[in-house]
């Protein structure tokens, strides 16, 4: 696999009682979140964004409720994790969006594919803001949740956006950290960054030129895989390319540029600044991003909070009732609380 690939791949405390343990969350491929859910159009500056809003069970349109935004994987849409734990919360009495980041999915934004950790911040400012507008949310209680990627973006969004009463990630990504140093068993050495920045340069040259912005695919196919593919990468073929997760607009391509934005990303640098508004960070037992929910924790003042789910691995988290529901359940209790 190339540097460029390489370093591109993405990542215990009591859970409170179950209010649902007998709701098994559904996989994509059954399709839960075409269901009830209100294609909706916010903007973005000028890009045209597009998500899923639901609403709660028994939804009392005289009433106003607390909203919570849900932001997706890099390379996902809405339609996928995001969405999953969008519906399963808005049944727990919230307004969620789960929308297409820009450049991906049913939303505007060119290029196509591309993975800039600015514009997705934006993205999620943006989101906060139409949920803010809709007449049944109060707009005193909006809190924002990302899985992955999006975990990343929203815990990085949410320092610096007062409007954000509280905010959670499951299985953060660190883009930046993961782009310079690697994840567990695929470290990036000095040489490495040298060689992928160089590799980042002399194709935006290219590109400069007149030559085709270069997109590629992002995870290899299953059939190429062997006992030398590591094993986050194996888990996210799993979800992203089979049945279990896979989605026609999610289309696993990339702009191959787009490492030389993540280089200089720091999403976790200021978690300090998240204080007094509270913080929860879900993450697996065996997820090799384990590391990025403790060093946000690590780095964040009171109240905080790092739940570690027995046994659960990244992509485990993603779709997997058995690590779903004690996630969902958590979520629960910790917006109840404090929107």
């Amino acid at each position: 696999m190339s540097v460029l690939k390489t370093s591109l791949l993405c990542a215990s405390i009591l859970v409170a009682p179950s209010t649902f343990a007998n709701v098994q969350p559904k996989t994509v491929a059954e399709e839960i979140n075409v269901v009830g859910s209100e294609k909706i159009i916010f903007q973005n500056g000028e890009i045209k964004m597009v998500g899923n809003l639901y609403l709660p069970t028994n939804y009392d349109q005289s009433k106003k409720y607390p909203a919570i935004v849900v932001s997706h994987p890099w390379g996902g849409v809405k339609e996928q994790t995001a969405g999953l734990y969008a519906q399963q919360l808005a049944k727990q009495g919230f307004v969620t969006l789960a929308f297409d980041a820009s450049h991906y999915g049913e939303s505007g934004g060119l290029q196509r594919d591309l993975e800039n950790p600015a514009d997705h911040v934006q993205d999620i400012r943006s989101a906060v803001g139409y949920l803010s507008s809709l007449t049944q949310v109060d707009n005193s209680r909006i809190g924002t949740l990302g899985i992955c990627a999006g975990g990343g973006y929203t815990l990085h969004e949410a320092q610096d956006d007062l409007r954000v009463k509280a905010v959670a990630s499951v299985v953060a990504y660190d883009i930046g950290d993961a782009t310079r140093n690697g994840i567990q068993g695929s470290p990036v050495t000095a040489a490495d960054r040298q060689k992928l920045l160089q590799a980042v340069g002399e194709q935006l040259n290219k590109e400069a030129a007149g030559s085709p912005v270069l997109v590629e695919q992002l995870l290899p196919s299953r059939d190429t895989l062997d006992a030398n593919t590591p094993a986050f990468v194996r888990e996210a073929t799993d979800y992203y390319l089979t049945p279990r997760g896979a989605h026609p607009r999610a289309t696993n391509r990339y702009v191959v540029t787009s490492p030389g934005l993540h280089m200089a990303y720091y999403p976790l640098e200021h978690m300090e600044r998240i204080s007094p508004r509270p913080v929860l960070l879900i993450a697996g037992e065996k997820a090799q991003t384990l590391k990025f929910s403790q060093q946000a924790y690590e780095k964040s003042q009171e109240p905080k909070e790092l739940m570690i789910i027995p046994g659960a691995s990244h992509f485990d988290l993603y779709d997997k009732p058995q690590y779903v529901i004690p996630a969902v359940n958590k979520l629960t209790y910790f917006f109840k609380k404090n929107l």
